[in-house]
């Protein structure tokens, strides 16, 4: 039995918007694309993170949503209420 290749995922990011709170702190909603083997899938991400004293942004957590339109309103009409 031959190893397995695995392909190599390029990321692509299509759209972001962020917005700076606190200090030194940031969220950032992205629209990105993962391309691997002629395939692509679009997902939307949502990272917290903050900036190093250089500028340089640093990410500690995010979240996956896959790019459907009844999640994406669910996320939506959920973040409104909750």
């Amino acid at each position: 039995m031959e190893p397995t290749e695995r392909k190599q995922v390029e990321y692509q990011t299509l759209a972001s918007d962020i917005v700076n709170f606190g200090k030194n702190n940031f969220i950032e909603i992205a629209r990105k694309k993962a391309i691997a083997g002629g395939t692509e899938n679009e997902f939307i991400t949502v990272a917290r993170g903050f900036y190093l004293p250089d500028g340089t942004k640093r990410y500690k957590n995010s979240v996956t949503i896959p790019n459907l339109e009844d999640v994406r309103k669910f996320v939506s009409e959920k973040t409104v209420t909750v």
